[in-house]
């Protein structure tokens, strides 16, 4: 079984939510506070896949 979270309101008048990135893949991916993720979701099969990309620049790929 994978990481299992649990999903809060992101504000008290929000209709978003919220989830916490399990401590591994924090490390794993070496993500912190400020991120970006991009989300792409769809549906098969009766379940849902999501795929997370981060939108971190990677180092030296800055132009200007």
């Amino acid at each position: 079984m994978g990481e299992i979270t649990v999903l809060t309101k992101a504000t008290s008048k929000s209709k978003s939510l919220r989830t916490t990135i399990p401590v591994g893949i924090v490390k794993q991916f070496k993500f912190s506070e400020g991120d970006k993720l991009n989300w792409e979701i769809r549906a098969e099969g009766g379940e849902l896949i999501i795929i997370v990309k981060s939108l971190k620049e990677k180092k030296g790929g800055r132009h200007g």
